[in-house]
């Protein structure tokens, strides 16, 4: 039987580790940049008791280590009307263009609030200094201490939350959501600080816990990025939207690390070229855009210089850049270059794309409310398809910025309810399957590595086929998992790695970040369309060994139609 049931412990796990019960008004499970706003919001309705679950220290996530800035309309010579366009334009038809709105809209007032908390963006006489990525036809990417954005906003959020009323919960991962009746009241945690379970039950409780990275063998991601949120909440019975589309970064320097050092798309908007391995500037080949066409257009350029030349990297050549403005401008940068043995000033860096971004996640509407009651999801483990098929670069900041503030309004309502009472034991299988001795370990790596060479930047249907066959051997082969951080990490990562491939056969097309060399076009006629995966124990759907998974197609001209009746 596949194991992907309803939890991932049991009662008697629980009661032989002497579970704790605690209360509270909010949970917020992850500490990036949705995770401390959504808190730093909730603390603004008054006097709330508020957890924060952290899997490692709360530093460590992906908003730390994001460098290119937030894309917001300051400029006068930009419009929210230019936004939405570029926004929409690399979405490939697949963007809900409210949300799209909202999030171009809102965006400055949530900058301001974020300035007044002591982020300090790079600025001059005239305002604040703007950057170009892909895909925008202006500068409008403001940005902080040259490339270590992320770090700043990180830093001052994280400084506000720990001097603020809040139990921040770290070194402790988030098992499974703990539901009655398509309702949440909480959330199950192993802390490793004291080898205990946590109850940790509250009136609504935020997913935050960003993306999936991890689930490929060369990332940009931190190293909690392995897809929880969005693991829990299906196994919940929410819905996930658009996983199929997996956005790679272009510009990863190439080394052994998994965690790959990311050089940000503000490099070539500053003026870096791509060079393959010839010396040939090859992206004018590709798109008339160059360098700065949208991301999965120049990774998948980078992925065909690769494969025709059989080299595993292409060239970022900033030699034709002044040197101090290098240093200024990307400090962070060139200081990992230098430790890794390039002088980004003297020689081209060898790179490749990695995985970096999951533009699908947990369903909500646009206040980040998801299809379980008093459930929310925040930042890049939600979806309110705003994305589309392809985010626009530095439209992810303020994504967790925009619908942070509009969920912690829609949230108010369940908190005023009072707190939940009941025993969380009752939820829990009191015995599961036995299953063999499983490697976790070597488990993890062959599932990167599948994903990596068939769920990757091209795809095609006998590489996903032999990966959901290989998939289902292993999630077959487990029985009761151990009470192993690890083991549930990898548990998280079969699971959402067999719902993205499951997505990327249904979808017989080639689209944004989704690109099947054997459906290469794009076909509006049949998948101008959402795929939505819900779990089920019964029912019509596709089936895994003891399980049956349902996805809905949702066109999305009729969604538009809905959304606006």
């Amino acid at each position: 039987m596949a194991h992907i049931g309803r939890y991932l412990v049991t009662a008697e796990d629980c009661k032989a580790r002497s579970l704790v019960v605690r209360h509270y008004d909010a949970v917020v499970i992850g500490s990036g940049i949705a995770g401390l706003w959504t808190t730093l919001k909730l603390l603004s309705l008054g006097d709330l008791r508020i957890a924060i679950v952290s899997k490692l220290s709360a530093h460590e996530c992906n908003t730390y280590y994001a460098q290119g800035g937030i894309a917001t309309v300051v400029s006068p010579e930009d419009s929210f009307e230019l936004h939405f366009r570029d926004t929409v334009e690399a979405g490939a038809g697949l963007c809900n263009e409210e949300a799209v709105w909202v999030l171009v809209t809102e965006t400055p007032k949530r900058i301001e609030e974020l300035c007044s908390l002591g982020v300090r963006f790079e600025s001059d006489d005239e305002g604040f200094k703007l950057a170009r990525e892909g895909a925008h036809g202006i500068r409008r990417i403001i940005y902080a201490r040259g490339d270590r954005t992320g770090c700043e906003v990180e830093q001052v959020l994280l400084s506000r939350v720990r001097g603020a009323k809040v139990d921040l919960i770290e070194w402790a991962f988030a098992i499974d959501l703990l539901t009655s009746d398509d309702e949440c009241f909480g959330v199950l945690v192993w802390s490793e600080h004291d080898g205990k379970y946590m109850a940790l039950l509250s009136s609504v409780t935020f997913i935050c816990t960003g993306g999936i990275g991890q689930l490929y063998d060369s990332t940009t991601n931190a190293k909690v990025a392995t897809g929880d949120g969005l693991a829990m909440a299906y196994r919940a019975g929410a819905r996930l939207a658009d996983i199929e589309f997996v956005q790679f970064h272009p510009t990863a320097l190439v080394e052994r690390r998994s965690q790959r050092l990311l050089l940000s798309e503000t490099v070539r908007g500053e003026g870096g070229i791509l060079l393959n391995t010839d010396g040939e500037r090859f992206m004018l080949r590709y798109h008339p855009m160059a360098e700065l066409a949208p991301r999965d257009i120049v990774s998948r350029a980078i992925f065909y210089e690769m494969r025709r030349l059989g080299k595993d990297h292409v060239l970022l050549d900033m030699r034709s850049l002044n040197a101090e403005f290098i240093k200024r401008r990307f400090p962070f940068i060139y200081e990992q270059c230098l430790e890794r043995g390039y002088d980004l000033t003297k020689q081209p860096l060898p790179v490749a794309p990695a995985a970096h971004y999951i533009m699908g996640g947990i369903e909500v509407d646009l206040f980040g409310r998801t299809s379980i009651r008093r459930l929310f999801a925040v930042g890049e483990a939600s979806c309110t398809g705003l994305h589309g098929a392809n985010r626009l670069a530095s439209n992810s900041l303020n994504e967790a910025l925009v619908f942070g503030h509009r969920a912690v309004g829609a949230a108010s309502e369940f908190i005023a309810d009072g707190h939940p009472d009941f025993d969380p034991l009752a939820l829990l299988p009191s015995r599961m399957v036995v299953g063999k001795d499983v490697d976790f370990v070597h488990m993890r790596s062959g599932l990167q590595k599948l994903m990596w060479e068939s769920v990757g930047i091209v795809r095609e249907r006998q590489g996903l086929d032999a990966t959901r066959s290989q998939l289902e051997h292993w999630l077959s082969a487990i029985g009761h998992v151990p009470i192993d951080v690890r083991a549930w990490e990898v548990m998280n990562m079969l699971l959402v790695g067999r719902l993205i491939v499951e997505s990327a056969l249904m979808r017989t097309e080639s689209r944004g970040a989704h690109y099947r060399e054997d459906y290469p076009i794009r076909d509006d006629a049949n998948w101008a369309a959402r795929l939505v995966h819900r779990r089920c124990l019964s029912g019509f759907g596709i089936k895994v060994p003891g399980e049956v998974i349902t996805v809905n197609v949702i066109k999305v001209r009729e969604r538009r139609l809905a959304a606006s009746d």
